[in-house]
């Protein structure tokens, strides 16, 4: 099998999602961009824990298996789609967490309410319109929203997060469900405080100064 190092990151992220309960059951997708044309995705409807590195499915951008031998995520499309739409996105993680599913289903945005959330993701996370799981007509609206944004609700199903690597792009969505709970509770207890364009632009231009990372 080609790609085993990706099968193996893919397959660690795939567990971290469910482990996590981002998921349940077999929800969700992930996949990576292995090089311009091809990417790795996970299969459908399979138990993530018994899942293995060569059960990852790798696909052409024509949706057409290259390796693998059970199907691809019914989600394969929106995947293609968003790599079709961004050159610097390398990893799609798709989740049904609990709070970011609320705002999906309310149809409401979720606001920059928190500096991680305006130094990691940068932006409210708006919800693309509702399209049948699997469709073309989602795979479409999630590309379009996600053309200048790291993350997407799914109205009425859940949510999105893009990156440059795996690891980003679940940290994305692990920022994005973390900042629906706590806005959720600020408007039970009061007034709800999003930061502001100017404030979430600076926070994004001094991340780089954040750690050990040099000037």
């Amino acid at each position: 099998m080609q790609h085993q190092k990706e099968r193996e990151k893919l397959l660690k992220i795939a567990l971290e999602i469910y482990e996590s309960k981002m998921v349940t059951g077999t929800w969700g997708n992930v996949s990576v961009r292995v090089n311009k044309n091809n990417m790795l995705i996970t299969p459908s409807g399979m138990d993530y824990r018994l899942l293995k590195p060569d059960d990852m499915i790798l696909l052409d951008f024509n949706l057409e298996i290259i390796e693998g031998n059970y199907k691809p995520s019914i989600e394969s499309p929106m995947h293609r789609d968003v790599y079709l739409k961004r050159e610097d996105v390398n990893a799609v993680v798709h989740v049904h967490s609990n709070y970011a599913c609320v705002f999906a289903v309310a149809g409401e945005s979720i606001p920059v309410v928190l500096e991680e959330t305006a130094q990691i993701i940068g932006h409210p996370i708006e919800v693309a319109p509702y399209a049948h799981c699997g469709s073309k007509e989602l795979a479409s609206n999630v590309a379009d929203h996600i053309a200048d944004n790291n993350a997407v609700l799914l109205a009425n199903h859940g949510l999105v997060g893009v990156g440059k690597s795996l690891n980003q792009a679940l940290k994305v969505c692990y920022i994005a469900e973390k900042t629906a709970m706590v806005a959720l509770h600020a408007q039970q207890i009061g007034k709800v405080t999003s930061l502001s364009p100017e404030q979430i632009d600076i926070l994004r231009k001094d991340l780089h100064k954040y750690g050990q990372s040099k000037n």
